[in-house]
């Protein structure tokens, strides 16, 4: 078969949890304006993960659904990318190709770098196919984002996983070459071993962010990346939904074309209508903006699409790729808005002994409350160990006010 077939996203679907907390809730009880979240920085709700859920549950309910389409025959490849690990050995992606029941002649992998690791694995994953034109590439982002209570991250909490498969001939997007790339050493943003939840220092991590953008974009167009005015818009790492904003102003300046907020705002705007409702989802964050974009612009053939991957510490892509004449029969638009509107919203309480549930490990038998609806769940933890199964029924409604 021939070396330059397009490679890239053939299918896209993604999954989020069954618990929602509105910020305008979290408002009442902060004391801040609901306009501080909504206005401030773009978020109307966040996906809160119930006792049984996690991103192994998450990745194999976005998963799923590629699997029936296209099967399994052709996947030679797993890669996982996720900040959230639930194992400091085992990778995430191993439960989940025994839950998907995938074949076992197969490779798994774990990749972490904070919120870029998915634009990594698909990168190897474009390689690989590359390479083999015949296989599949099955890319998993997924995460839990959580910081202390009563913090000003509180609000940028979320969950949810992206599931990718990566081909030749996508129906979706082909991903484009040259990449701009971008590291430097920064502590803007970490999560220690010891620590469940994660360490910020928002204003260098927004100084860091854009200093990584000018930086990708600047290597992007010196290896002879298309200039801005060929690119329709950019999906960015969304932290929070105002950052695109941010960010696609800085751009546009940093390249010599600046733009009035009106422009900019229906550049964007359309990346973002999941993550303001779902949150922060570290790892898969781009890929939720992008499947926004698709289900939102029924224009967008042929078109050249920029994104931005931004992993705090830091390291940074600039990437372009173009949409798939046709791409609308292969999107998941009905099944990714009702996996968002199938969330039970939890009031303050509830949500506050979520977060502060301790985590199980004494290595005891612990049975978990079966509260998803989802496929799959988190059945108990016993002897340090994770066991999942597959969800006995998914009519079952989490609590909206009962403990988890």
């Amino acid at each position: 078969m021939p070396a330059d077939r397009p490679i890239g996203i053939h299918d896209l679907s993604f999954s989020t949890t069954s618990l929602v907390l509105t910020h305008a809730e979290l408002a009442e009880h902060t004391g801040a304006a609901p306009a501080k979240y909504h206005q401030g920085i773009g978020q109307k709700e966040m996906s809160v993960p119930a006792a049984d859920e996690d991103i192994v549950t998450m990745a194999a309910d976005a998963a799923a659904p590629i699997i029936e389409r296209h099967g399994a025959d052709h996947i030679r490849t797993v890669l996982f990318a996720t900040e959230t690990s639930i194992d400091q050995s085992k990778a995430a992606g191993v439960y989940v190709h025994s839950l998907l029941g995938l074949p076992p002649n197969l490779r798994v992998v774990e990749l972490k770098q904070a919120c870029y690791g998915a634009t990594a694995a698909l990168q190897f994953a474009t390689a690989l196919v590359h390479r083999d034109p015949t296989q599949h590439v099955l890319v998993f982002a997924a995460d839990i984002a959580r910081y202390d209570l009563d913090t000003p991250g509180e609000a940028t909490q979320g969950a949810a996983a992206a599931a990718m498969l990566i081909t030749a001939e996508p129906a979706l997007v082909e991903i484009n070459a040259p990449s701009g790339l971008f590291t430097h050493d920064v502590m803007d943003f970490w999560r220690p071993n010891h620590r469940t939840t994660a360490l910020v220092d928002g204003k260098k991590s927004l100084t860091a962010y854009l200093t990584a953008l000018d930086g990708a974009w600047h290597d992007h167009r010196a290896h002879h990346g298309p200039p801005i005015e060929e690119i329709h818009t950019v999906c960015y790492h969304q932290p929070f939904t105002r950052m695109a904003h941010k960010a696609h102003r800085h751009l546009l300046e940093t390249a010599g074309t600046p733009a009035d907020t009106a422009t900019i705002e229906r550049a964007i705007a359309p990346t973002t209508r999941y993550n303001e409702i779902i949150g922060n989802s570290y790892t898969a964050s781009l890929y939720l903006a992008l499947a926004a974009l698709l289900d939102e612009d029924d224009e967008l053939d042929g078109r050249t699409l920029g994104f931005f991957s931004y992993g705090s510490g830091s390291v940074a892509e600039f990437f372009t790729g173009q949409v798939t004449p046709g791409y609308r029969t292969a999107l998941r638009t009905q099944a990714h808005r009702e996996a968002i509107a199938r969330r039970s919203p939890i009031d303050y309480d509830t949500y506050r002994r979520l977060h502060t549930q301790p985590p199980h490990t004494d290595g005891g038998r612990h049975a978990l409350p079966h509260r998803t609806r989802g496929r799959y769940r988190l059945a108990e933890i016993h002897d340090h160990q994770r066991i999942y199964e597959p969800t006995p029924t998914r009519s079952q409604a989490p609590p909206t006010t009962e403990g988890p």
